[in-house]
């Protein structure tokens, strides 16, 4: 295994050079030791996603987005997660395919995308044929998209913010929108390389992109715009998820404004009207009143420890 990208990371668009193979954190508060905060059945992703049976979810920690009204906050920005090894989150992965998941659900990944290809690899080889998701936040080079394009199946991506400015004020991250266009355009291209679309008989996804929007009380006008630009790079190549459990967290009740309180349901009914007019053909919603905790697992290393996947001694990992 090639371990020279974090020796001046990289990986995401941060760019932030970190030192992490000697020990240093990088911009997504990850050092070069690979860490797990949940390894689980999920069942609140879309249809396709989770079905009945559920997919298979793996919580990776750390997040290269400082995204003030973030959920997993827990594992994303204040560092928990369990130490793993590559042969172990190969055998979490062949563990999840015997309580019968539906995929392997990557949950932002990227940062440790050396260990995630190896980690498939081995459990490819050991028999596990789900399909790979990467279940992104959309901040991702299109490079890093490309590099694993061979491994991923399946592209659940947000793409949370048409403005520069809400992005910057919101995430950290002014070029927010301009990364994960050019993100998606690369999905796009591996996809369609590969054949497009493709669900099974259950309906159970295969190889796709499902782009995911969190609507966010008061800032209507940036989700119609988030909406036309996914229309104009991708039209019906994708699923298209709009959804309303934006739950302001304690930070956000702090701050007032907008962000103190949930989306109404004109704010929503008219990002859902946006997306019909564009004639999005596989639209995602949620209904009733949606609240974003009851979509966030505890964070309590569940399937994380456990024996390594046992390999062949000419094997590094």
């Amino acid at each position: 295994m090639d371990l020279s990208a974090f020796d001046a990371c990289e990986l995401c668009p941060r760019n932030c050079h970190a030192r992490r193979s000697s020990g240093a954190s990088g911009l997504c508060g990850a050092t070069a030791k690979l860490r797990v905060a949940r390894c689980a059945l999920h069942f609140w992703e879309e249809p396709p996603i989770s079905g009945e049976a559920g997919s298979g979810a793996i919580f990776f920690t750390g997040c290269p987005l400082r995204c003030v009204f973030c959920q997993n906050h827990e594992i994303s920005q204040e560092g928990f997660g369990v130490e793993v090894s590559v042969r172990r989150l190969a055998q979490m992965m062949l563990e999840l395919a015997d309580q019968g998941a539906l995929n392997v659900n990557l949950v932002t990944p990227l940062h440790f995308a050396p260990y995630i290809r190896e980690a498939v690899s081995l459990a490819r080889a050991a028999g596990m044929d789900l399909p790979i998701v990467c279940n992104t936040s959309g901040y991702e080079t299109a490079s890093a998209v490309r590099g694993m394009a061979d491994v991923v199946d399946v592209w659940l991506t947000d793409f949370k913010y048409a403005s520069a400015e809400l992005a910057g004020e919101l995430s950290g991250a002014r070029d927010y929108p301009e990364v994960a266009a050019a993100a998606l355009g690369e999905m796009l291209t591996s996809l369609r390389e590969r054949g497009g679309r493709l669900v099974d008989d259950r309906g159970v996804m295969r190889r796709g992109i499902i782009v995911r929007h969190l609507v966010l009380p008061g800032h209507v006008a940036d989700s119609l715009a988030v909406l036309d630009r996914v229309w104009e790079l991708a039209g019906n190549d994708v699923d298209l998820s709009v959804m309303n459990q934006y739950t302001p967290n304690e930070r956000c009740r702090a701050m007032g404004g907008p962000l103190s309180r949930a989306v109404t349901e004109d704010e929503y009914e008219t990002v859902l009207d946006r997306a019909d007019d564009l004639g999005f053909d596989r639209l995602w919603w949620q209904q009733g009143g949606t609240v974003s905790e009851s979509f966030v697992p505890p964070f309590d290393a569940t399937g994380v420890v456990g024996r390594e996947l046992e390999v062949p001694p000419s094997t590094n990992a």
